[in-house]
C-alpha cells in the first residue's frame, strides 16, 4: 500500500487529470470511479494513514483485553466533550474521532459534530444502513413548496443505485414499497423469532399498510472479490478485517489502487481551490502540510470536493475570495445555509413474554426497519413529510440487574440462565431545509473571557492548531420537527402496545442537529444559479470543473439514511466529469 503514498513535497510540476479532496465514503468511490476510467488521480487527506486489516488494532482482541475495559478515561471526557454528549465514546474508537483541542468549532446553537480525521473517515465507523430514496422524496420539496426543487429524480439515480449495491454489497429483502424501492440486494439476514411475531401482528392489525423487515444493510452475506461474508462480530466500527462491510479501505481503494492511477497524501489540510477567473476554472488545491505548517499547490483539471458536508463547504468559503468574499459558489447566497440531518434520540420500548424457550446465537451487526407510513397513501399529519424507525428485539444476558439479588451462588445460578425479552426502535425524522439553518466562517472577535466583541483591537478571531478559521453552527429543529417528534414516540407506544408487547416505555432525549451524523445540505444542488450552490451534475455553478458529491450537495434530507444516496451520487458525477473531461467542455 505504501507505494501509493506521495511524498508532500513531490514535483508540483504535475497536473493531475483529478485531485479528490477526502477519503471517506464519497471520496474513496470518486478515486474508484475516475481511476477505473483512465484519470491519474491525486487523492488527498488530512488525516492520517489507516491501512486495511494492520491498522485494525482492536478489531481482534477480546474484551478483557482492553486496559479500561471499554470505558473512556478522565482525561478523554476532558479532551473530547462531544464525542462523549452520545454513544460513540469507546476505548476502541476513541483514537478515530478528531481531536477536538486541535480543531475547534463554535456552536452559536447546539451542534454535535462527529468528526474522524484519518484515511478512510467515517467509511470505517457507519452504521452501514443502506436504503434508497424514493421518487416522492425527490419530488417532496416541489409538491410542498420548501426550499428548492431537486435537479434530479428518481430514474436519473437509480441505475447508480444498482451499481453501488452490487459493488459494495447490500443484504436485504424486497418488500415492493413505493417510499422505500428495492435494490440488488444479497440474501437478507433473519430476523429473530419475537421481532418476526411482532412483524406479522403489524401486517394483521394495519391491514399491510406498515411494515417491519430486516434493515439494508452494507454487511455482506456472500462473499465477493477480495472481501468475505460478515462474520456477526457485530465489532464493525474498529474495522473489519474480513472486509465484511463496506468501508473505503475494504472496497474502493483497493480498487482505486489496483488501476496503478491512484496517489495518496495524507497529513495534509486542502486549505483553497485555486481559482482562474479569466477561464472560470479551478485550477489545483492549495495544502497544509499538518507536520511542518507549511503550504503547497497541486494542480489538477477536475476537483472532487469530498471532505464531508460541513469541511467540504469549509473549503468553497476560504476559495477564491478576492472574487466572492463568502468563497467560491456563494454567488447565490445559499453556501452555508440549509443546514440537515435527521433527529432521533427518541422511541419506545418494552418487554415481550412467551417465548423463554427461545434465545439468539451470534452478534447480528443490524437491526429491524419499519419505513415511513404518515403523510403517505391517504395518511395526513400536521406537519410535513416524515420518520422511520430503527430497533431490534433481545433478550438479556448475563450483564442485567437482578434487583433482588446482588452477591452469592443465587445470583450466578440466575445470571446463568437468559432473562427477559425486551423489543424497542427508535425514530429517524426528516428536518426540513431551512434558509436560516447555517453553519459560517467565524470572522468574530473574542476576548481574553471568550466574550465576543464588538472592537477588533480588543480581542482576537479564533483559529485552530494550524492557524486556520473555524466553522461557526447556528442551527435548531422547528415547528415541523417538534411536531413531529411527538408522532414519533407516540406512533411506537402504540404498535408496540398493539403487538402485545409490555410495560412500554417511551423516551425523548431531545436532540441538536449533527448528532444523527448525517449533516447534509450546505451546497445543496438545483436548477438556478441563482438558489443554489451546484447544478444537477454536481458541479460548482460558478466553476465547472468542480463537483461536489458528499452529503454537502442534498437539496432535501428524506428520513432515510443518507450515505447510499451519496455513493450514487458520486458514480454519477464522475462518469459525467469524465465524459466532459474528454469532450474538452471543462
Amino acid at each position: 500500500m505504501s507505494d501509493f503514498y506521495i511524498n508532500i513535497k513531490a514535483d508540483k510540476s504535475v497536473t493531475y487529470d483529478a485531485i479528490v479532496v477526502g477519503s471517506g465514503i464519497s471520496g474513496g468511490w470518486a478515486a474508484k470511479e475516475l481511476t477505473e476510467k483512465g484519470l491519474n488521480v491525486l487523492m488527498i487527506e488530512r488525516g492520517t494513514k489507516h491501512e486495511h486489516i494492520k491498522d485494525y488494532k482492536t478489531a481482534s482482541l477480546d474484551p478483557w483485553e482492553f486496559e479500561h475495559r471499554g470505558r473512556t478515561t478522565n482525561k478523554e471526557k476532558e479532551d473530547f466533550p462531544v464525542i462523549h454528549r452520545g454513544w460513540a465514546a469507546s476505548e476502541s474508537v476513541m483514537d478515530a474521532w478528531a481531536d477536538e483541542k486541535d480543531s475547534p468549532y463554535t456552536e452559536i446553537k447546539p451542534f454535535t459534530w462527529w468528526r474522524s480525521y484519518r484515511l478512510g473517515g467515517r467509511s470505517l465507523l457507519w452504521g452501514r444502513q443502506s436504503y434508497r430514496w424514493s421518487e416522492m422524496d425527490f419530488e417532496a420539496n416541489a409538491k410542498d413548496g420548501v426550499g428548492i426543487d431537486w435537479p434530479i429524480r428518481y430514474n436519473d439515480i437509480a441505475p447508480w443505485y444498482d451499481h453501488v449495491e452490487k459493488f459494495i454489497g447490500v443484504s436485504g429483502s424486497k418488500q415492493g414499497l413505493a417510499q422505500l424501492p428495492d435494490g440488488q440486494f444479497q440474501p437478507a439476514m433473519d430476523l429473530n423469532i419475537v421481532e418476526k411475531e411482532v412483524a406479522k401482528k403489524f401486517k394483521s392489525h394495519y391491514n399491510g399498510s406498515r411494515h417491519l423487515f430486516i434493515g439494508r444493510v452494507a454487511n455482506l452475506t456472500s462473499d465477493v472479490l477480495n472481501r468475505s461474508k460478515c462474520q456477526y462480530r457485530n465489532r464493525c466500527w474498529e474495522g473489519c478485517p474480513y472486509g465484511g462491510y463496506f468501508s473505503t479501505q475494504s472496497s474502493t481503494l483497493p480498487a482505486a489502487m489496483a488501476t496503478g492511477k491512484l496517489h495518496i497524501i495524507t497529513d495534509a489540510i486542502a486549505t483553497q481551490i485555486l481559482y482562474n477567473k479569466d477561464t472560470k476554472k479551478a485550477t489545483g488545491v492549495k495544502i497544509l502540510d499538518i507536520e511542518d505548517n507549511k503550504t503547497y499547490t497541486f494542480k489538477g483539471k477536475i476537483i472532487f470536493v469530498c471532505a464531508s458536508a460541513l469541511n467540504s463547504t469549509w473549503l468553497l468559503m476560504n476559495s477564491a475570495t478576492e472574487i466572492w468574499p463568502d468563497g467560491l459558489g456563494s454567488s447565490s447566497g445559499e453556501l452555508g445555509h440549509n443546514v440537515m440531518d435527521h433527529h432521533y434520540n427518541l422511541g419506545a420500548n418494552g418487554k415481550v413474554e412467551g417465548f423463554e424457550d427461545f434465545y439468539t446465537y451470534g452478534r447480528r451487526p443490524n437491526g429491524f426497519y419499519i419505513p415511513r407510513f404518515v403523510n403517505i397513501s391517504g395518511d395526513k399529519r400536521d406537519y410535513l413529510r416524515g420518520f422511520g424507525y430503527q430497533g431490534s428485539a433481545n433478550r438479556e444476558g448475563w450483564q442485567r440487574d437482578v434487583a433482588e439479588l446482588n452477591i452469592g451462588a443465587n445470583l450466578k445460578e440466575t445470571l446463568s440462565e437468559p432473562g427477559s425479552w425486551s423489543i424497542g426502535a427508535g425514530g429517524f425524522g426528516e428536518i426540513l431545509p431551512y434558509h436560516e439553518n447555517r453553519i459560517m466562517l467565524d470572522k468574530r472577535y473574542y476576548d481574553t473571557q471568550g466574550n465576543v466583541v464588538e472592537d477588533a483591537s480588543k480581542g482576537r478571531q479564533k483559529t485552530d492548531k494550524w492557524g486556520l478559521p473555524i466553522l461557526a453552527t447556528d442551527a435548531e429543529l422547528r415547528e415541523n420537527e417538534l411536531k413531529m417528534r411527538k408522532d414519533i414516540v407516540a406512533e411506537m407506544k402504540q404498535m408496540l402496545e398493539i403487538a402485545g408487547v409490555k410495560d412500554v416505555k417511551t423516551w425523548d432525549n431531545g436532540h441538536n442537529i449533527g448528532h444523527g451524523i448525517h449533516e447534509m445540505g450546505t451546497a445543496r444542488m438545483g436548477r438556478d444559479p441563482k438558489t443554489s450552490v451546484l447544478n444537477g451534475h454536481n458541479q460548482v455553478w460558478d466553476a465547472l470543473n468542480v463537483f461536489v458529491t458528499d452529503g454537502a450537495c442534498m437539496t432535501s434530507s428524506a428520513c432515510q439514511n443518507p450515505s447510499l444516496t451519496y455513493m450514487a451520487l458520486t458514480a454519477r458525477a464522475a462518469a459525467y466529469a469524465v465524459n466532459e473531461l474528454n469532450k474538452q467542455n471543462i
